[in-house]
């Protein structure tokens, strides 16, 4: 028998994010869900390299590839709602785990318990879970950023809200990728191309 499975993993892309905000340009799931993956890796990496951490840097970004997989059962939810209170958070991670376990049973039985772990993250991933949200909240910023870049000043006020919390997740990976990796978000091609001093701290700018 036939599994809709990856067909339905594939239509990611058909969900766009940031529905209550004015964009320039489309941010759907499935290339949110790309950054989030590429981030989640980069801190993992930083963290492994620069303070001899023992991340599972490739497990995290097969963790970000499907974190928001569930989105595809319930749809994107705009995160002033979903964070109004912390009843109505917690009722949409149940909504969430339910939709979770429904893509999961269009698995073939033998596939299940393979991908179950990627969809519900394990005790075991727990380590990891920080550098997931970071991930998250990078690629968000990084919206953020190519929406101002393109005159777009609605995304202003969430930029500023995406820094302030990942700054209070105090991880000093996500410090380090600030100030080394994420102005080059504010540079046009050319300027990405062509610099090479980008891993000096002292280039840092507009972070």
């Amino acid at each position: 028998m036939a599994s809709s499975f990856f067909a339905l993993i594939l239509r990611m892309k058909f969900i766009e994010r940031w529905g209550l905000m004015r964009n320039t340009f489309g941010d759907n799931l499935a290339e949110h869900s790309l950054d989030t993956a590429v981030f989640a890796h980069a801190l993992c990496t930083i963290g492994n390299v620069r303070f001899g951490k023992h991340l599972n840097a490739e497990r995290c970004a097969a963790l970000a590839l499907f974190h928001d997989a569930s989105e595809i059962i319930t749809g994107d939810m705009p995160t002033p709602i979903k964070y109004r209170s912390a009843a109505l958070h917690d009722l949409y991670k149940e909504v969430e785990a339910e939709a979770a376990e429904e893509l999961i049973h269009h698995l073939p039985d033998d596939l299940q318990e393979v991908y179950r772990p990627l969809l519900c993250p394990q005790p075991q991933d727990e380590p990891l879970l920080p550098y997931l949200k970071a991930a998250d909240r990078l690629a968000a910023c990084v919206k953020c950023i190519q929406e101002m870049q393109g005159g777009n000043h609605e995304f202003e006020r969430a930029l500023q809200s995406q820094k302030e919390m990942l700054q209070n997740m105090q991880l000093p990976e996500v410090e380090i990728f600030a100030v080394e990796f994420l102005p080059a978000f504010f540079w046009s091609l050319d300027e990405q191309q062509n610099r090479t001093d980008a891993f000096q701290p002292e280039n840092a700018e507009n972070t």
